[in-house]
């Protein structure tokens, strides 16, 4: 795993990368030769990131994009730290558990930051992508957008609570759908489904999240802040509790012969076999 207790972001190590413009916190993505794949590391810079702008006055709305032709296309596996080891399957899935507690509180610190997060999302956007997207507050995805979550056909739960929250915004059985299954979504599907407020034409992105954080940040920062905070608590009620039983059922399936066995099937370019161990 990596070390949770350092502070800093090593030149050449960059995931996310903060600009101050007009009253917004741009906060990108900057992996684009990887198409911004996500890693522990990137949730230690998340996390960083989140400490800096909370108590930025200057920041009233973040803008989180990200560079390149896909938002985010899930999880690094050849980041280092990647996998975590034990000396037994007990210890081995206590660890994850512990890890994936530690991710959510990190993401926690990103998803309720006072200032509102507006996502501007391209290309892919696929697991741990999704739910990062899902994390923000108004999402606008380009026309080519694509959205899934693919981590039972690896064999895997969903970890960072992206089905939570499209239970949350699109229902119980569109979250069971496309959890389940991992099928992708269209930008048009996904604004059908309330995942996306806005679409927006390709090569107008930037400029359309641009304008829709603009209208936020001139806006009264204390009644926005305000709107966001009563909006979640109520959104949100039970979210905590379920997130825990996430950590649990993800601690559990990354230990799994099946999870070995779905990221094997993944790199040979064959069907899986998974026997529920």
């Amino acid at each position: 795993m990596i070390d949770t207790t350092r502070t800093d972001i090593p030149a050449g190590e960059e995931r996310l990368r903060l600009d101050v413009e007009g009253g917004i916190g741009v906060l990108t993505l900057c992996r684009p030769a990887k198409l911004n794949a996500w890693s522990w590391e990137s949730t230690r810079q998340l996390g960083l990131f989140a400490d800096r702008i909370r108590f930025d006055a200057s920041i009233r709305v973040v803008l989180l994009r990200a560079e390149g032709r896909a938002f985010c296309a899930g999880i690094d596996v050849s980041a280092p730290g990647g996998a975590i080891t034990g000396r037994s399957g007990a210890e081995r899935a206590r660890a994850y558990y512990e890890g994936i507690r530690w991710a959510h509180e990190r993401f926690a610190a990103f998803a309720r930051l006072p200032q509102p997060v507006v996502a501007a999302v391209q290309g892919y956007c696929l697991g741990f992508g999704f739910e990062l997207a899902l994390m923000a507050d108004i999402r606008i995805a380009s026309r080519g957008a694509v959205f899934a979550l693919p981590e039972a056909q690896l064999g895997l739960a969903v970890d960072a609570g992206g089905d939570l929250r499209i239970a949350r915004e699109a229902g119980a059985g569109w979250a069971k759908f496309l959890a389940l299954t991992g099928r992708r979504l269209d930008a048009t599907t996904a604004e059908r489904l309330h995942l996306v407020q806005l679409i927006s034409d390709e090569g107008e992105l930037d400029k359309t999240a641009r304008a829709v954080a603009a209208e936020i940040a001139a806006n009264g920062p204390l009644a926005v802040q305000g709107v966001k905070h009563d909006i979640d608590a109520y959104a949100d009620a039970g979210l905590a509790a379920a997130l825990d039983r996430t950590a649990l059922s993800a601690a559990l399936s990354l230990t799994s012969d099946d999870a070995a066995e779905g990221y094997a099937a993944k790199g040979a370019r064959r069907a899986p076999r998974f026997e529920g161990k």
